[in-house]
């Protein structure tokens, strides 16, 4: 049976903007206003009273080098909140879709991450969404958890923007490129969330588990802003930045490590669902033609 009041938490970030868009009436969006991970007590009776038959949650901490010393708020929004939503969910029998990261690895290697790889996170965030993950998986409830990477869209604070505002202003920029992983357009993750959970509600048993999403390919942060600034210059930007040199990890020390290795093996996805995501390159394509052709049509 197709889920028609579909709960959104995190309706503001750049996943959960996407998925109202892509439910239009299916989604009853709830921002921090109206459930506030960082207070999880009080997210039950908000699930009481919107009485939903799905759950998608796109909110999250995500501020990664904050969280080396907030670990406790951290834990609070990545952990304790989504076990008490996907209790809920295991309560009245509905599905629950949470996201997740590939910082629950320890970033070695350059092979693909599968969903059956040892976790080991290498920094507190990460640790957080891995206790999420363990949290929603024991609740014995119907959920996917979906782990993804480097996710940005057209509008939000994120690296795309950070990049064209810096090559408006500088000449010169040192970027990371020994980090490879796919960047995720938030778009291609919630049209590919909700076709994921329209496909498991026909199923005969629901498919619970941990799937990666991603868009396909790889790339390091140094090359996807070189993409970044092509994509901008074609679209008729003008940019000073005339050179990107590339650079270790080493020489950009952070408060929490970063994983070299975040890529992430689609397969499952691929196997249960039939479902291919776009390459990163795809959704790049779209978020230029999304910032530059529909700003005349966007909020402020």
């Amino acid at each position: 049976m197709k889920c028609n009041r579909i709960a959104v938490l995190g309706a503001n970030g750049q996943v959960g903007r996407a998925l109202v868009d892509v439910l239009g009436n299916r989604a009853t969006a709830l921002t921090r206003a109206q459930a506030d991970l960082s207070q999880p007590a009080t997210l039950t009776a908000v699930l009481d009273e919107i009485a939903p038959d799905a759950v998608i949650n796109a909110a999250a901490y995500t501020a990664v080098d904050k969280a080396e010393v907030e670990d406790e708020a951290a834990h609070t929004v990545n952990a304790e909140a989504p076990a008490i939503l996907a209790q809920w969910c295991k309560q009245h029998d509905v599905p629950f879709i949470h996201y997740s990261t590939d910082y629950v690895f320890d970033g070695s290697g350059n092979t693909p991450w599968q969903e059956s790889d040892a976790v080991a996170p290498c920094n507190i965030y990460g640790k957080t969404k891995l206790a999420g993950e363990q949290a929603i998986a024991s609740s014995g409830g119907k959920f996917f958890i979906f782990r993804t990477s480097w996710v940005y869209d057209a509008q939000g604070a994120n690296f795309l923007n950070t990049m064209l505002r810096l090559g408006a202003e500088r000449e010169a920029l040192n970027i990371v490129s020994d980090q490879i992983g796919a960047p995720s357009y938030a778009p291609h993750l919630a049209e590919y969330t909700v076709k994921v959970l329209d496909a498991a509600t026909q199923m005969q048993k629901f498919p619970s588990g941990i799937y990666h999403m991603v868009n396909q390919g790889e790339v390091s942060w140094h090359g996807f802003a070189n993409a970044i600034f092509e994509a901008a210059r074609s679209h008729g930007e003008t940019l000073i930045i005339k050179t990107v040199e590339p650079i270790p990890s080493s020489a950009y020390p952070t408060p929490a490590q970063r994983p070299l290795n975040s890529r992430l093996s689609c397969q499952a996805l691929q196997h249960v669902f039939g479902i291919t995501m776009p390459s990163w390159q795809e959704g790049l394509t779209q978020a230029m033609e999304q910032k530059y052709h529909a700003s005349n049509h966007m909020p402020a």
